[in-house]
């Protein structure tokens, strides 16, 4: 387990609130989400201002439509980490359980209205149980859906290089590197606590922290 600061899980609070579905309470915190980055000392702060910033140019409207666009229409977008390893196979039914005994060994449930490795889940797991033990077993698809946004010129690429930012070791450059690291293994490292604020919880994840 990598503990991560507090500064690093205000980062994946707001990334998963970035990668859910936009609605009003993503909308209405949008002031409070510029004024936090602002604050962040972290390198992982720049992306994600800029990718706040290229949203508020956006209509709610035209917010959504790029949402949906971006991610309900095609797998090579997909925001299910076990899809990136494991497709529509017997083995990604395995490792979805393996995500829900994850949460329940640090005392959360999973609300079934969602499958348990959707990403803003998982950022928001890692952001309230304060380990990236999940993203740094599954940094090469984080890598490979940053590389598919990237290519794209989407601005969610902007959300995924900032969780990346979070994770030891450098970035790969392209779709080649990333097997690459899916193969070896991606590097890890810990870091200490350190004192931060509090934002709210997504609805998909339930009970306190044991």
């Amino acid at each position: 387990m990598s503990p991560i600061s507090d500064e690093i899980a205000v980062v994946y609070r707001i990334a998963a609130a970035c990668l859910a579905y936009p609605g009003d309470e993503f909308n209405d915190s949008l002031q409070a989400f510029d004024t936090v980055t602002a604050a962040l000392r972290h390198p992982a702060g720049a992306p994600l201002r800029e990718f706040l910033t290229a949203i508020t140019r956006l209509s709610e409207a035209a917010h959504t439509t790029a949402y949906v666009d971006t991610f309900d229409f095609t797998n090579r977008h997909s925001l299910y980490l076990t899809w990136w390893t494991d497709g529509d196979t017997r083995n990604r039914g395995m490792g979805l359980v393996r995500f829900k005994e994850h949460y329940r060994a640090h005392g959360f449930d999973f609300d079934d209205s969602e499958l348990p490795d959707f990403l803003p889940a998982v950022l928001e797991f890692s952001a309230l149980s304060r380990t990236d033990t999940l993203l740094s077993e599954h940094r090469p698809a984080l890598e490979l859906l940053r590389i598919a946004l990237a290519e794209k010129g989407n601005d969610y690429a902007l959300v995924l290089a900032a969780v990346c930012a979070t994770l030891p070791g450098a970035s790969p450059k392209d779709r080649a590197q990333a097997k690459a690291m899916a193969r070896s293994g991606p590097p890890r490292e810990t870091v200490g606590l350190e004192p931060y604020g509090h934002l709210g919880m997504l609805p998909l994840l339930t009970g306190e922290r044991r």
